[in-house]
């Protein structure tokens, strides 16, 4: 690591504003989209397309973006995913300045739950009938499917910052982390 690139503080910028703000629009139009669900289906249908924005400029990020942002930086292959959670279990596991490898899968996971819900949502209006009927169900698992991610992801977010002694969301709203894991 450039010596340059570290502050003060001994940190290093990781993640670049664009892939803060979308991580953040989404957790809040998801919000949104689950309180607006039986409450009000223009404004739950807006959100929805809100969500598919969000999502499309974040793959399209994926593969232009920052270092730490595209995927190649942190889609691991299967191999390493499996080594990564053995070293986890064995308090061996090393730390990443980016996503880890488990992280780069649920990252992977949250996107096809949201799509998988969005779109879902998007052809139940769009169909109508029988198979629009089936779409709204789709809908609904798939949302629930997303909740259920969501828990694993924060749940994955509080065991790393309590395994590395890093606040993991203070550095998704800063953009930065430790370079050294013990100072």
């Amino acid at each position: 690591m450039a010596a340059a690139a570290t502050d003060a503080a001994g940190e290093v910028r990781v993640w670049d504003p664009l892939v803060r703000v979308l991580h953040w629009s989404l957790v809040v139009a998801v919000a949104l989209a689950w309180v607006t669900a039986e409450e009000s289906e223009r404004a739950h249908e807006l959100i929805g397309y809100l969500v598919l924005a969000i999502v499309a400029l974040r793959l399209v990020w994926g593969f232009l973006g920052s270092r730490h942002a595209r995927f190649a930086d942190f889609v691991r292959p299967p191999r390493e995913v499996v080594a990564y959670a053995r070293g986890m279990l064995e308090g061996t596991a090393p730390r990443h300045l980016g996503h880890n490898p488990i992280g780069g899968w649920m990252i992977l996971a949250l996107f096809a739950a949201l799509l998988a819900t969005a779109g879902s949502g998007w052809l139940a209006q769009e169909v109508g009938g029988r198979l629009g009927h089936l779409f709204e169900e789709l809908h609904e698992a798939a949302a629930n499917g997303l909740l259920v991610l969501i828990g694993l992801h924060v749940l994955g977010v509080l065991a790393e910052s309590w395994r590395e002694g890093e606040n993991l969301v203070r550095a998704m709203i800063t953009g930065r982390k430790r370079v050294a894991l013990h100072e």
